[in-house]
């Protein structure tokens, strides 16, 4: 078979690049006489400008605030007259230092990403492309219009120049399906704490929406990146999936072209995987070939009839073949090879796979 290896980020345990090096090596030892491709995939999340600068580029670094109160190395990507900005960089909840907490939770902001912002446009780009995912903020974007001097001045200063929200996620900025409830237990928000920074970004979205006469905390993505979403929305962004961003730039329709089997794989594959997420975009993309997926996590909590109406054949939990989440985490490139090379020796050739 020709297998193309495309994962997103496990998580703070490893980066697309590294799960996709870690899986490719275990298939081939289960299953040499295979053509393994590696192609590290991203939606937008951790690991976005690392995954796009394998196409080229330069990647630069910028230092800007974190999340709380230290200042943090920001890696970016310019190429030609595009920007490519990674949210996590700046506002990542690996940034915290620790778990996040309920303190974190209401004290994380994303002026880091503005500054992200100004950074490329002093660098005299036309588009700047936000990946969004992966935050321990939920500040709306607030902290970034901030950074920018103001709903008027960031405006101002982004006029004429194509912002595009690469988002990992669908959800709204508000309500039971927006960014606080949905995301804000994630971050280490408790009941209390969601609902402080629910009223917030209610109140957020009303300057937003009077300075700009767009309801575009309804808009889908404005809940992701903890609400940066609607704050780029509000200065003009188109929203596209920031796995279709990786997809065009690393030329993943033609590798799936050439395909027998797509092996992707996350952090955790649950319902939120199949709301846009990157693990579901790529089966969806595969099945457009005819070419069945198989996913790698470090959890599944999903049953067979939950992906059922995807191309999703099966799904590999690195946490059961590691037997603890701690083995998992701590040691998640070699369990994630090991769980890889079992699977390959037991693979079959099932019915409709192509030969």
């Amino acid at each position: 078979m020709r297998v193309i290896v495309a994962p997103d980020s496990f998580g703070e345990t490893l980066t697309a690049v590294e799960a996709a090096e870690s899986i490719s090596a275990g298939w081939r030892r289960g299953r040499p006489e295979d053509d393994v491709v590696t192609a590290p995939q991203s939606d937008g999340g951790p690991g976005f400008v690392d995954v796009l600068a394998t196409a080229g580029g330069d990647i630069r670094t910028a230092r800007v605030p974190g999340p709380l109160t230290a200042g943090v190395d920001a890696a970016w990507l310019l190429d030609s007259d595009t920007a490519y900005i990674e949210s996590a960089e700046a506002v990542g909840l690996g940034l915290l230092g620790g778990p996040p907490t309920r303190d974190s939770a209401l004290a994380a902001h994303s002026r880091g990403v503005g500054e992200l912002i100004a950074v490329a446009l002093e660098a005299g780009v036309k588009t700047i492309v936000a990946g969004l995912g992966g935050s321990c903020c939920t500040d709306g974007g607030r902290g970034l219009v901030e950074a920018l001097g103001g709903l008027e001045a960031a405006t101002a200063a982004t006029a004429g120049i194509a912002l595009v929200a690469a988002t990992d996620v669908e959800h709204v900025l508000l309500g039971e399906h927006g960014a606080a409830a949905v995301f804000g237990p994630q971050k280490g928000a408790d009941a209390d704490a969601v609902s402080v920074l629910e009223a917030r970004n209610v109140r957020w979205a009303e300057k937003l929406e009077s300075a700009t006469g767009k309801r575009v905390s309804d808009f889908p993505g404005a809940g992701a990146a903890g609400g940066i979403g609607a704050a780029l929305f509000a200065l003009g962004a188109q929203r596209r999936s920031g796995a279709d961003v990786v997809a065009d730039r690393t030329g993943q329709a033609a590798l799936l072209a050439s395909a027998d089997l797509v092996i992707t794989g996350e952090g955790k594959f649950d319902h939120q995987s199949l709301r846009g997420k990157l693990v579901t975009t790529l089966a969806s993309a595969g099945a457009a070939h005819g070419v069945p997926t198989l996913v790698f996590a470090g959890q599944v909590t999903l049953d067979a009839a939950d992906y059922s109406s995807t191309s999703i054949v099966a799904t590999k939990s690195v946490t059961e073949f590691a037997g603890s989440v701690e083995r998992a985490m701590e040691e998640a490139s070699a369990c994630l090879e090991g769980l890889a090379e079992h699977t390959a020796r037991e693979w079959k050739i099932w019915r409709g796979a192509r030969s």
